[in-house]
């Protein structure tokens, strides 16, 4: 390099001498010619630290030309290098090496890991950042730890990987919906889902409990990393979207240098973690005789176990991926292209979730100064659901849901015919168990989701000046949906059978939502003074559509939903919204002698959907970081490697908190009437204006302190923060005589205060290598306040919102026993001799809902997370367990299933139910008719430890024409340590909801697997 300077000034000063020194050099160059030093062919072969050959790695002199790339299998040439000459090593990710040529000619080059260049950047809002100039908190994961688990969803590969972070599989169905939280619930009857963005695509992940999660129909094997900006200073610069966190989504490129094919493949099997234990048949057939108090069961003993329904729904099932990529390119243009394939079938009979996604990106460099490119995901995923879960709030409708049928089905009959069909439960025992629908019947019914999905992003970047960049970015989300839905005649009984059996749908849901940003990014050094500026000018509309037909009656079931004309009655309808986003924002980050750094960020949004007096908001943040390390008394230290102290403090929003159009007077369908003897299609009001309708507001401050001792061996972060989220959107009763139900308005705040600690180590760093990191995290959430002077809010009949608690309290009876023989039964218990007795709290001789109180809630009181990586040779060893502790589950379903108001099972422990030869002072008789209070008895822990995983892998030996390989077997949620009875501790029955959680109705349960993978570099 410093060659070619010289060259070129001495090109410039010497022009009128050219030819006479260049003769001169020739002429001495002859006479000298035989004293040169002779050059050779240097050759050799590049390896990382376990072995494994490095393609692409840049080998060039030190201060000359002659530069060359390590091909596929490592190995490089290179003509014309003297003895002496020093050679360079570069490739991202390892640390440079040089190497002085001897008398060899062939020579083994081993690169180190660069861990510190790995960790150095992060990506940030709008751009990236030094991890050392970083104010905010930054929290990044990399792809391996993301899709260390055989998973479906991107989210699914975060649980307890990051501090503040909190991952519910609210339905573990392929492709169920997922809930994050980052820092706690921000709001009551608006989303508190994180805004993610991947590749600067905006994706909210939200939907009811039975949706296919959006984040389900993008590979998270596509992804290079994952960061999650938690602060208000991190995320500000999403402005009105930001409230409830941010989390950013890198995918794979192409990089320059030899093109390289990866294969990545696994296979395994899944089942159900655990089962209930209800009553066998003999069992069942004991409970009828004493609910109906007659001799329905002759001779109960001789039935024996009979049919466990949940053996019959539930089944070992298969998961599967297939992932090809291709990356490579030259120093202009890169390229890479991935194609996947994913199936996995659902541990309950005729669910699965398939998906195929291709997806290419494309790199230029026009110039030096102009760069474009483009990256396109596509998929398209099939997804045959079952109706799993139930009813929410209501334990009477627990059959409503395939699990909760199997469960309640009597085991005294059977589920198929003789001939393999299904036998409708209405059709045996003479119609008596008709209430109950059969599970393989409702498994037989279709409803299967159709959905293809594509991400688009383009964009330009030219370097105006040496320190100036512009870059425009323009983004797509396009996808379709198609739902059918049909449950058949085949399923139902001769009782069930009338004019409107069978019933279809089809619902066509069309979503093109378009982003555009200019960025504008000025980076200058003064001296020990650093600069940038980030301008962005954005712009986006959200575009949706659905139309749906819905009918019943059907002849017969040749032609399902393909052919709904031959219904008898049809309903259809239709809906289409529009919402548009404009923003401005500024940013400066300011750095001094790499010791003290500022960075100050404000936006401005403006958004469609508010009310026209609150149409823009503002949203300012500060964040300071003080890199204690690099003060004089602690240089020459020799154990403390790193020291920042930090502190943000800002402002974010929530425009996700409501839909289209709630501020405005709203008409809409369902007032039908009579006029003149003729029915009528009637339109009335549906929604009151709100002109002060706005989005919901957090501020947030934050501390940190980042600390590294032995040279980064060891590192800590500890982070502490209090949010307080501000005007929450609420629906607030009005009187009837106002034409309107209620309004949406702003009426309500809630705080999260919390601690967050992290570590990781290098523990062992020789032969055998052992790398552990550990997180857990605290959070403390208030409601402050409700509208008005109200103090408590009803949500159901076991869960309040109450000013001055958290969210997701339970409000129960407290349970005192069974009532035994000759005990005054109270006033207002509605119950009998043999039946659940509550405290009467205030002592006043009743029960009424003064003797309720609150009696658990469902926030943890912290979650942990640790992982562990050994190295060995050819062999490496990782395990990960996620803990939660300290919050409770309201088990719906155990209240259902400890009730006995015949007709249906029970759970086995009502074998042990009062009677008056047993005084059992825990399950009530069996002649309670279903009385049972909604009391503490099924409030439980809801704590558990969970091994995630734990994989073991081998690195093949080298193989002709592979570059690098390995195979493993990886086993997933092997085991789990918890006291709750239900299915599973990590529970949520109400999905998203923010208000009713750690509900248990039944869902869909989570499954352990074993896998086997190969992994192959060609």
């Amino acid at each position: 390099m410093q060659h070619g300077l010289l060259a070129a000034y001495w090109q410039r000063t010497t022009k009128g001498l050219s030819i006479l020194l260049l003769l001169f050099f020739f002429i001495s160059g002859a006479l000298s010619s035989q004293a040169q030093t002779a050059t050779v062919t240097i050759s050799g072969k590049v390896v990382a630290e376990d072995g494994s050959t490095l393609p692409g790695v840049t080998v060039q002199p030190k201060n000359g030309p002659g530069a060359t790339i390590t091909n596929a299998r490592g190995n490089f040439s290179i003509k014309g290098i003297s003895v002496g000459t020093v050679l360079l090593f570069t490739s991202q990710g390892f640390e440079p090496l040089q190497l002085k040529v001897d008398q060899r000619t062939v020579y083994q080059v081993t690169l180190k890991t660069d861990t510190k260049q790995l960790g150095e950047v992060r990506v940030v809002g709008y751009g990236t950042q030094r991890k050392a100039a970083t104010t905010g908190s930054i929290a990044s994961i990399k792809a391996a730890d993301i899709t260390q688990t055989p998973i479906s969803n991107v989210a699914q590969g975060l649980a307890a990987r990051v501090p503040g972070v909190q991952i519910t599989q609210n339905n573990a169905a392929p492709g169920g919906n997922i809930s994050v939280r980052i820092r706690g619930t921000n709001s009551i009857n608006g989303s508190s889902e994180p805004l993610f963005i991947i590749d600067g695509i905006q994706i909210a992940n939200g939907g009811s409990l039975t949706d296919v999660s959006p984040l389900s129909t993008i590979n998270p094997a596509d992804i290079e990393s994952v960061d999650i900006l938690k602060d208000a200073s991190a995320t500000a610069i999403y402005g009105a979207r930001a409230a409830n966190g941010v989390v950013l989504i890198t995918t794979k490129r192409g990089k320059a240098g030899v093109t390289k094919v990866q294969l990545d493949a696994f296979y395994g099997i899944q089942q159900v973690t655990k089962t209930l234990k209800m009553l066998d048949a003999a069992g069942f057939a004991r409970l009828e005789n004493d609910v109906y108090h007659s001799n329905i069961y002759p001779n109960p003993d001789s039935l024996g176990k009979g049919t466990d329904w949940q053996d019959v729904v539930l089944r070992q099932a298969p998961i599967q991926s297939y992932q090809l990529a291709v990356s490579g390119g030259a120093e202009k243009t890169v390229f890479s292209l991935s194609a996947n394939y994913f199936k996995q079938e659902g541990i309950i009979i005729n669910s699965d979730l398939s998906r195929v996604s291709l997806r290419a990106t494309l790199d230029h460099n026009i110039s030096k100064a102009v760069k474009t490119g483009v990256s396109i995901l596509t998929s398209y995923t099939d997804n045959n659901a079952i109706a799993a879960n139930t009813n929410p709030t209501d334990g009477t409708t627990v059959t409503s849901g395939i699990l909760g049928a199997a469960l309640s089905a009597p085991p005294t009959l059977v589920p198929y015919r003789e001939d393999g069909s299904t036998y409708p439960i209405s059709d045996q025992f003479n119609s008596r168990y008709r209430e109950v629908p059969s599970p393989v019947g409702m498994a037989a019914k279709l409803n299967r989701r159709n959905i293809r999905r594509s991400l688009i992003n383009v964009y330009v970047e030219a370097k105006l000046l040496k320190d100036l960049t512009y870059k425009s970015n323009f983004n797509v989300d396009l996808s379709s949906q198609l739902n059918d839905s049909y449950s058949p005649l085949s399923i139902l009984g001769k009782p069930e059978i009338n004019p409107n059996s069978g019933s279809a749908g089809k619902t066509n849901i069309n979503t093109f939502n378009w982003l555009h940003e200019s960025i504008l990014t000025y980076n200058k050094d003064f001296g020990v003074h650093n600069v940038k500026f980030t301008g962005v000018w954005a712009t986006q509309a959200n575009n949706y559509n659905d139309n749906s037909i819905t009918a019943n009656g059907f002849p017969n079931d040749a032609t399902t939903n393909e052919a709904i004309q031959l219904s008898l009655n049809r309903t259809v309808s239709s809906n289409r919204t529009k919402e548009a986003l404009n923003s401005y924002m500024g940013r400066v980050n300011y750095g001094l002698a790499n010791k003290y750094f500022l960075d100050l960020t404000a936006r401005y949004d403006g958004a469609s959907k508010f009310g026209a007096n609150n149409k823009w908001g503002f949203f300012p943040a500060i964040g300071m970081a003080w890199r204690i390390i690099e003060e004089p008394f602690l240089k020459n230290n020799k154990w403390i490697s790193d020291l920042k102290l930090r502190a943000t403090y800002g402002a974010t929003g929530n425009a996700a908190a409501i839909g289209p159009y709630q501020s405005l007077a709203l008409e809409g369908p369902g007032s039908n009437y009579q006029f003149n003897h003729l029915y009528a299609i009637g339109i009335s009001p549906t929604g009151i204006p709100n002109k002060d309708l706005r989005w919901e507001k957090s501020t947030q401050a934050m501390v940190g302190l980042d600390f590294g001792v032995l040279q980064d061996r060891i590192n800590f972060v500890v982070e502490a923060y209090d949010k307080e989220t501000r005007d929450l959107l609420f629906v607030r009763n009005l009187p009837l005589s106002s034409g309107y139900v209620s309004i949406t308005g702003n009426f309500a705040s809630i705080r999260n205060k919390g601690l967050e600690i992290s570590a990781d180590a290098k523990i062992l760093t020789g032969k055998l290598k052992w790398n552990a990191n550990a997180n857990i995290s605290f959070n403390r959430n208030k409601l402050l306040s409700l509208q008005g002077n109200t103090s408590e809010y009803v949500l159901n009949p076991f869960s309040v919102l109450r000013v001055g608690e958290p969210l997701g309290i339970f409000k129960t009876y407290v349970f005192d026993g069974i009532y035994q023989t000759g005990e005054t039964i109270l006033p207002g218990s509605g119950s009998r001799t043999g039946g659940v007795k509550v405290k009467d709290l205030n002592n006043d001789k009743q029960i009424t809902g003064d003797d309720q109180r609150i009696t658990g809630q469902a926030n943890p009181k912290y979650t942990v997370g640790f992982s562990s990586n050994l190295r060995y040779g050819a062999w490496d060893l990782s395990f990960f367990l996620a803990a939660v502790q300290g919050n409770q589950i309201f088990n719906l379903s155990r209240y259902s299933f400890e009730n006995a108001p015949g007709g249906k099972n029970v759970l086995a422990g009502m074998a042990n139910r009062w009677s008056p030869d047993n005084p059992n002072n825990e399950y009530p008789s069996g002649f309670q008719g279903g009385r049972t209070p909604v009391s503490d008895r099924f409030i439980e822990d809801g704590s558990y430890v969970r091994l995630k995983n734990i994989s073991l892998g081998y690195k093949l030996p080298k193989i002709k024409g592979i570059t690098n390989g390995r195979v493993y077997i990886s086993a997933n949620n092997l085991f789990t340590i918890t006291r709750y009875s239900g299915y599973d501790p990590e529970v949520n029955s109400f999905g998203g909801s923010n208000t009713v959680i750690g509900v248990d109705n039944i869902v869909y349960p989570a499954a352990k697997s074993l896998i086997i993978g190969l992994q192959l570099g060609l």
